[in-house]
């Protein structure tokens, strides 16, 4: 049976040619330019020296120009981050499982991380507990996380509550990483937005946003996958009323409620800094994680 990690790289070779690939690549080297190395110390400037090195303002006070100095940090840490409630369970936008969208969003870039020789990390978990992995390299290592969050993320388990494992992060994390955020479409709040801020002083943040289900899903291509075509909510297990959903005044009122509940989780995340992406099934993941990659390199 094929791992988890090998259903990754298939999608990758499926949806980017050679070249795509490169570009992702590119991009995902690009997200900490210019901050793999810490500063040492400062010394005399010396003909050869590079001229963007030297430190003006120090120079200025000691009255001749002086270098900055760095140690190299040979690798960056990447943390996963996801909700394994039961709201992953439920269907995306594309009539897949969020959470087969999420394992493949969170492969591809721990993948990433792994081809740049950086380690990853994982913090998942749900209303009930939050669950934290430490940094390795590795592909078994990756596989072990994506096992994770595939076999702990289905209907039985605890309701979806991102924002503790945000908190988890706040409380107990130290040191700046990138943090790769995936979860599905995230309710904005003033204590949300005041969390997503403080992360973000110390953090790099990725948030890639796993669209909901429409309100009348489109019909499947295959009855068999969909035989009684019931809804059921995920908070209760309650049958979901058909005829309403097939109102247009409902409809309409649903895609009002939609377009704002979205402009102010943009809004929210804009305001802490953080650059968001969306997928609505498994086809977005490469694309979007691309853009999404490529915004945050210009807004940095």
């Amino acid at each position: 049976m094929a791992t988890l990690l090998q259903r990754v790289k298939s999608k990758i070779a499926i949806f980017a040619h050679r070249k795509a690939r490169g570009m992702l690549d590119g991009e995902y080297g690009s997200v900490f330019r210019g901050r793999s190395l810490d500063f040492d110390d400062l010394r005399a400037y010396v003909p050869g020296d590079e001229v963007r090195d030297i430190d003006w303002k120090a120079s200025a006070r000691h009255g001749s120009p002086l270098i900055r100095r760095y140690v190299a940090v040979r690798r960056q840490t990447v943390l996963l981050v996801t909700d394994t409630g039961r709201n992953m369970a439920a269907e995306a936008r594309s009539g897949e499982a969020k959470k087969d969208i999420a394992v493949l969003s969170l492969g591809v870039l721990g993948y990433l991380a792994l081809r740049h020789g950086d380690v990853v990390g994982m913090v998942c978990g749900d209303s009930a507990a939050t669950r934290s992995f430490p940094a390795k390299g590795g592909e078994a290592h990756l596989e072990r996380l994506l096992r994770h969050v595939d076999s702990h993320t289905g209907l039985d388990a605890p309701g979806s509550s991102i924002r503790d494992q945000l908190d988890y992060i706040a409380r107990n994390i130290s040191g700046r990483h990138l943090l790769f955020v995936v979860a599905d479409e995230l309710a904005a709040d003033d204590a949300t937005g005041c969390l997503l801020r403080r992360l973000r002083a110390q953090h790099e943040i990725l948030w890639l946003t796993v669209r909901d289900a429409e309100l009348v899903p489109p019909p499947l291509a295959d009855a068999r996958l969909h035989r009684s075509g019931d809804s059921y909510s995920v908070a209760d297990s309650s049958l979901l009323a058909r005829q309403p959903a097939t109102s247009s005044v409902v409809a309409a009122a649903y895609a009002a409620a939609t377009k704002d509940r979205d402009a102010a989780r943009k809004a929210m995340l804009q305001s802490a800094g953080i650059t968001e992406g969306e997928v609505a099934g498994s086809g977005d993941v490469i694309a979007g994680l691309f853009a999404l990659l490529e915004r945050h390199r210009r807004a940095g």
